[in-house]
């Protein structure tokens, strides 16, 4: 690696821990929330590495204008949403986003700090083996996980990180559905209980080698 490449690095390396003390990142007095579901509890039926795959088919399923990933304020979080669980997007890019989200109670919530899917990419083919084995490099050496509630930090958070352990189809709830085999995902996710109503803030992130995301949401619960 070049000095130049070197120099390149450590400026994205620290706008993204910017982000992330933006975020409120504590190294200390960090606790577990009572509201965070352990990593290896299902829920409603599904791990949670199964919730991350649906997760990923949600995300999958919109046009680029109906996007909660690309929404830049939270009025698009409501879409498609279903059933006991409801997904907060992550975003494109590695720009502080900050979002306003209205939610049902009685709602568990599942979200990424960081994530990554590796997925056939045109006519190129690959092997399930492959996909799965990529989307574990993506996110390898995670560099940094924020993950707070009202200004409580928790730690342990490197224990949420979630892995498709069979590939599936990316493009199952697509409008059409368009068939997107084999493809693998990997990251870390949690999953929260439902909150009480009322409203709160909820800041999270990651720092992977080559991507990062910083995210506020204010949620309602009613």
């Amino acid at each position: 690696m070049s000095a130049v490449e070197r120099s390149g690095n450590e400026q994205v390396r620290f706008a993204a821990l910017s982000l992330l003390l933006a975020l409120g990142m504590d190294s200390g007095h960090a606790a577990q929330l009572e509201p965070i579901v352990a990593p290896t509890v299902p829920v409603a039926g599904l791990s949670q590495a199964e919730w991350s795959r649906a997760w990923w088919q949600w995300a999958a399923s919109f046009n680029a204008g109906d996007s909660p990933v690309a929404d830049r304020t939270g009025e698009k979080c409501h879409l498609k949403q279903s059933g006991e669980v409801w997904f907060l997007a992550g975003t494109y890019g590695t720009r502080r986003t900050v979002r306003k989200c209205t939610i049902p109670s009685g709602k568990y919530l599942f979200f990424p700090l960081i994530n990554s899917v590796v997925h056939p990419s045109g006519e190129a083919q690959t092997s399930c083996l492959s996909v799965i084995q990529t989307a574990r490099r993506a996110t390898d050496n995670v560099a940094a996980l924020v993950l707070d509630l009202d200004g409580m930090p928790v730690s342990n958070l490197e224990e949420h990180r979630q892995a498709t352990t069979q590939c599936f189809d990316l493009g199952v709830k697509m409008e059409p559905p368009v068939a997107v085999y084999p493809t693998a995902a990997n990251g870390y996710y949690v999953m929260l209980k439902p909150l009480k109503p009322g409203t709160y803030e909820l800041n999270f992130g990651g720092i992977l080698p080559t991507m990062m995301q910083a995210v506020t949401y204010t949620l309602i619960v009613e």
